[in-house]
């Protein structure tokens, strides 16, 4: 990549999950879940290098058997993005950090491009993430489901579990006739250097609230692109969305 700084997808993965231990280890159709979002993530046009970040050595040996790259991070560490700010500080010859999460076994790869490809064709851009057009309408009454409102140059206004906006003289039904309705993908493009102001930030209270750590930017007054895919996210959280992804699939 002479000439060219890099663009490295970060995968952080943690052994310790609580409501699915050992979670990037699960077995998928023969490979550890972290496999396939690794090899998923690398089939990305424009990633030139996947790490995984962990604090696990097990994780680390799996991550090596399949020639994959695994870095060990400090288990005092709280968050994802902590964990590839971490990472990144290191990562000295690259440009755009992507931090894609380790229990996304059907991560498109087109999703990473759509994230990414702001960043490289508008060098102000700080940070990118995805939206996707919420179709079902019990969705906005689903707190594990996070929405998401875009001002008219596609920055966000804000993030939550709760239902935004709200219609106050339409039905839930209609709302999205009268203005388009996003769920957030959780999947982030940095500027290595505004990563590590970022992981310097205090929390701050909206963040606390919602228990959602992109309000931190936004109440720090930094701006947040969304990108809109049309491509599904099917993080694994549970037991239940490993055997979904399971039948999925096959």
């Amino acid at each position: 990549m002479s000439g060219k700084r890099q663009i490295v997808a970060v995968l952080p993965a943690r052994f310790a999950s609580q409501r699915l231990p050992g979670k990037p280890l699960a077995e998928i159709h023969g490979k550890p879940m972290i496999q396939h979002v690794y090899e998923r993530t690398a089939k990305a046009s424009l990633i030139d290098r996947v790490l995984v970040a962990t604090d696990d050595k097990r994780i680390v040996t799996a991550v090596e058997s399949f020639g994959g790259e695994a870095v060990m991070t400090p288990q005092s560490i709280e968050t994802g993005t902590d964990r590839v700010a971490h990472v990144a500080r290191d990562l000295l010859d690259c440009d755009i950090v992507v931090n894609v999460q380790g229990d996304e076994p059907l991560i498109e790869p087109r999703m990473i491009d759509d994230a990414v490809r702001p960043l490289v064709d508008d060098g102000t851009i700080r940070v990118g993430t995805l939206a996707r057009r919420i179709e079902k309408v019990e969705e906005l009454f689903t707190p594990t489901v996070v929405k998401v409102v875009l001002n008219r140059e596609g920055n966000a206004l804000y993030f939550s579990r709760s239902m935004i906006p709200f219609g106050r003289d339409v039905r839930a039904n209609d709302l999205a006739a009268q203005c388009p309705l996003y769920k957030h993908v959780g999947l982030y493009a940095y500027r290595r250097d505004f990563l590590q102001t970022f992981a310097g930030l205090v929390q701050t209270p909206l963040e606390k609230t919602e228990k959602l750590e992109q309000l931190r930017i936004l109440e720090h007054g930094y701006a947040i692109h969304v990108s809109i895919t049309e491509q599904e996210s099917y993080p694994v959280d549970t037991q239940a969305d490993l055997e979904r992804v399971r039948a999925m699939m096959t």
